[in-house]
């Protein structure tokens, strides 16, 4: 890659100050991992432990090289050349040490030797500090405060800081060479699933949407955005929406998905008259919602399938009712506030025509159709990413082998050597773009993943899951609702330095148990619920990263971004709420209940918008508005009559909405 190509959204820092030498190993290396991850994925798969330390080696060589010791800002220096020298070392011997000995560690299992440890204990540290580089302090501190945790108590090595341990968090204490083993050597730990569902289902999504990325897929599902919502009021608004459902989904991160899409959306929707913080609240939350969005969710849906041991194509079928429910809210909020400030759409002729925008892109629906396809045949979504992987290479390259050989000499462009040459050359490069930026894009949720593995490995050492459980019982004093807020403020608080892959990972170890066997909630709406929490870092007050992002596209102040992003996003605590109230819309029953629960969701959170905003057909009063959130709570009360009840009020106070509209002559529209 040449130091002109830009660097991938997601990755912090950037290349500016990296020499040529540098750039060249982060591209070998990335290519390397992205071909590796390939050939296991659809050519040879590997054993569990031979996939998952390579794909670690590699993921923490590229960390290394890509964020220097002291930052992307400063050069490395001799100092920053050596601590990355080590790092980097640590990283081979990391992956190295597991394949050359994976058997000798098996036939001794539990009996580890004094090298097995000291490997053990670089390795942890390398794992540490790749994920401080790629992820962020907060995950580091979590990492190091479960190993200091294992070590607390009266048989581990600092028996004194068990004694200030309350009661129902001590345990025996454990010793380093117990500790090591288990986070480097045991199935619970660095090599356990999350990172086993990272090096092998999220890695080739990851490497699928960025070859969508690098061959213009984004701006296709834009563009179909605009074309289909930018003549209604507040199309931009609504574009916004549209265009991340669609490409959250597939880039895995809300914030990348936020600088993406926000980049054109969030500067259209201010020029039609959105506040600039409404316009990146409106970004940051129709973006977040791309990571509840089948068929991907961001990495949800593989690490859901693997805890639960549900089909993949089971969890995409049940979260896309779900999925529709938020975007449904997301959409009303953008379309009640064009009513309300008298927004108008785009003229037609500033807006790209479906027709060509078809015309120009139909081959990116190819992939997502055979994607989609296969899991319907019910193939592993391994082998699934590997095929739309090389659908995707297969389709553009015959896309423009068709306009160079047949189009091109028709507009003056003949076919010669020096051009088919060149043509080639850049076609190669496109490639090995698409390969450096996938495996750079998975960088930052393998090492979170990792990380996760050291968190999930204390726990099942130490028992702290079913201590945390306790504690759930008696905080909450066997309330659902209660305990469901206190998982909703966990998730907040984990949200705020951990990602939302590794936010779901800690929280459903340690509360899914709570969840599933003191309450009574189904092990799949568990998850979900935990899933769908995690989520919510993303545009609360007071870290909203995706917030802030919207904001620096918007300019506007990042903590006003944050609560309209927080205020546009509600669907993520009340749809988590029905599913645990009204399980039949994710677990499945009788169809006329199924729909009936389906119809009251969409209905009270339509309510719930106008409610909050004031507005809906025109200006509504407080009374209305107060008897419409005591009807949203008797429709998420499990009981037949509240329901019914609920809907009659919610239906009557938009009624009355709808019919002080009609009488008023011509109003004009609020500017506030």
């Amino acid at each position: 890659m040449s130091e002109s190509t830009p660097p991938p959204v997601v990755m912090p820092g950037g290349n500016a100050i990296q020499p040529r030498m540098v750039l060249w190993c982060i591209t070998i290396v990335a290519v390397g991992l992205s071909l590796f991850q390939l050939y296991s994925a659809g050519i040879q798969p590997l054993g569990l432990f031979y996939q998952r330390s390579i794909h670690l080696a590699l993921i923490m060589l590229l960390a290394f090289l890509m964020f220097p010791a002291f930052g992307p800002k400063r050069k490395r220096g001799v100092l920053g050349w050596g601590i990355d020298c080590l790092f980097l070392a640590g990283a081979l011997l990391t992956g190295g040490y597991l394949v050359l000995n994976l058997d000798a560690i098996f036939s001794r299992a539990g009996f580890w030797s004094e090298t097995d440890i000291l490997v053990a204990c670089i390795a942890t540290v390398t794992v540490l500090e790749a994920s401080r580089r790629a992820v962020g302090f907060g995950m580091t501190v979590i990492g190091l405060l479960a190993i200091i945790y294992a070590f607390a108590g009266p048989r581990g090595e600092l028996p004194w800081l068990g004694e200030w341990m309350p009661g129902i968090l001590s345990h025996r204490g454990y010793s380093l060479d117990r500790v090591a083993g288990q986070l480097y050597l045991g199935q619970e730990g660095i090599f356990g699933l999350p990172l086993g569902v990272a090096a092998t289902y999220i890695f080739i999504f990851v490497l699928f949407g960025a070859f969508l990325e690098s061959t213009g897929a984004g701006k296709f599902f834009i563009d179909m955005a605009y074309a289909a919502t930018g003549r209604q009021r507040g199309g931009p608004a609504k574009a916004a929406v549209l265009a991340s459902a669609g490409m959250g989904s597939i880039s895995g991160s809300a914030i990348a998905n936020v600088v993406t899409t926000g980049a054109f959306t969030i500067p259209l929707m201010k020029k039609l008259g959105y506040k600039p913080k409404q316009a990146g609240g409106i970004e940051a939350a129709a973006s977040t919602g791309g990571q509840i969005m089948p068929p991907l969710m961001g990495a949800g849906a593989f690490l859901i399938a693997e805890y639960t041991n549900t089909p993949y194509l089971e969890i995409v079928k049940i979260s896309i009712l779900p999925a529709i429910m938020y975007f449904a809210t997301v959409y009303l909020f953008v379309h009640i506030i064009a009513l309300k400030q008298g927004m108008q759409g785009l003229p037609k002729s500033e807006l790209p025509q479906m027709r060509q925008v078809m015309k120009d892109g139909w081959h990116f629906l190819l992939p997502l159709a055979v994607l989609v396809w296969l899991l319907v045949m019910n193939m592993s979504p391994m082998r699934v990413g590997y095929y739309a992987v090389v659908t995707m290479v297969v389709v553009a390259v015959l896309r423009y082998a068709l306009w160079y050989f047949f189009v091109a000499p028709g507009q003056g462009q003949p076919v010669t050597f020096e051009r088919t040459r060149g043509v080639l050359w850049a076609g190669l490069v496109k490639l090995v773009q698409g390969l450096e930026l996938g495996a750079r894009n998975a960088v930052a949720v393998s090492m979170a993943c990792a990380v996760a593995g050291i968190i999930v490995g204390v726990v099942g050492l130490t028992g702290l899951g079913l201590k945390f459980s306790s504690m759930m019982l008696a905080f909450s004093g066997g309330n659902l609702v209660l305990a469901l807020v206190m998982v909703l403020l966990a998730s907040l608080i984990l949200g705020m330095g951990l990602p939302v892959t590794a936010s779901y990972i800690v929280l459903i170890v340690l509360v899914g148990p709570a969840l599933t066997a003191e309450f009574g909630v189904p092990l799949l709406i568990a998850h979900l619920v935990v899933f769908w929490y995690s989520q919510d870092s993303n545009v609360t007050p007071p870290i909203a990263l995706a917030g802030f992002a919207g904001a620096a596209i918007a300019g506007s102040k990042p903590m006003e971004t944050g609560f309209q992003a927080w205020k546009f996003a509600k669907g993520l605590y009340l749809i988590p709420l029905f599913m645990v109230f009204n399980p039949e819309i994710i677990v499945g029953g009788p169809v006329p209940i199924v729909i009936w629960n389906a119809v009251i969701a969409i209905l009270a959170l339509g309510a719930f918008a106008a409610a909050l905003e004031g507005y809906l057909f025109t200006k509504m009063s407080l009374l209305p508005r107060l008897a419409i959130a005591a009807a949203i709570v008797g429709v998420f009360y499990p009981s037949l009559i509240t329901e019914v009840a609920g809907v009659v009020v919610m239906s009557l106070a938009i009624g009355a909405n709808w019919l002080a509209s009609k009488r008023e002559p011509q109003a004009t529209p609020m500017t506030g």
